[in-house]
């Protein structure tokens, strides 16, 4: 390959940057106290935080920030990668090889023979092969993490029911109706406890088949809500008004202004 080809280029650039990071790790993890504590229980409190911020970032399409929350997320690697390699379980080396070789074991239609026509039979394809691997767990939900976020758990179980094959061509709209209108007929907390789950399961699996990511929809739709809510009390201290002291009705103005001004200000 020459050296001057660009891809060539940019895998050693990737290739010394890795390494200066994972020299920075090790060191960190002798000199620093903090750093010194850490174990892989108190670490991923922090590489959640970083993975949803990092989701945050992709779904604004923020370049810039992505390009920051992927650096926090790679050094969450880079540790806890070490904290492996300290008791002798494995290494960053370790980690990278086991990878690939899963990918090239779940991807025979890259690297082998099997054809697939779109993706998703990539991704029954995916399903069934990760089923066969050594030391999983049995059964068609097996290794489904039950400490998920909730939209995010009821999505990968729907999409392990589908890959069995057990699931509908259509987008389920009409069962998010039904679930609603089983919630209206619910006489008792326990009846509107089950409804409202229910609805919220049927939602997601509308998420799902519309290839949405319920867990960044529904965060989306809060953040609206609260920058709405924001405006919406600015507009009502521009008036001389406080907002809560304000009626419900007032309060619902004052929203709907902060609704048309954000969709005055999109239109600009």
């Amino acid at each position: 390959m020459s050296s001057d080809d660009p891809a060539a280029g940019a895998a050693a650039r990737g290739a010394a940057a890795v390494e200066a990071l994972d020299e920075l790790t090790r060191k960190l993890r002798v000199e620093c106290p903090w750093d010194r504590e850490q174990d892989e229980r108190t670490i991923v409190p922090h590489t959640l935080e970083e993975a949803y911020e990092l989701a945050d970032a992709a779904w604004r399409r923020d370049d810039g920030k992505l390009l920051d929350e992927l650096g926090d997320v790679l050094f969450q690697v880079h540790f806890l990668a070490l904290l492996l390699e300290e008791r002798g379980a494995g290494s960053l080396a370790d980690v990278a090889e086991h990878v690939r070789q899963k990918l090239i074991r779940r991807h025979p239609h890259i690297f082998g023979s099997v054809e697939v026509e779109n993706a998703a039979q990539v991704l029954q394809n995916w399903d069934a092969i990760k089923s066969t691997e050594a030391g999983r767990e049995p059964g068609i939900f097996g290794e489904v993490p039950e400490n998920l976020p909730g939209p995010t758990y009821a999505r990968k179980v729907q999409r392990r029911a589908a890959s069995s094959g057990f699931d509908m061509a259509d987008v389920p709209y009409d069962a998010v109706v039904g679930q609603l209108e089983v919630l209206e007929a619910a006489g008792d907390d326990d009846a509107r406890f089950e409804a409202v789950g229910d609805l919220l399961f049927s939602v997601v699996n509308v998420a799902r088949k519309l290839k949405v990511d319920p867990e960044l929809a529904v965060r989306s739709s809060a953040d609206r809500f609260r920058a709405r809510v924001e405006a919406a009390e600015a507009l009502a201290a521009a008036d001389g008004a406080t907002w809560d002291q304000l009626g419900t009705g007032a309060q619902v103005n004052y929203y709907a202004q902060a609704r048309l001004q954000e969709e005055d200000d999109s239109q600009t």
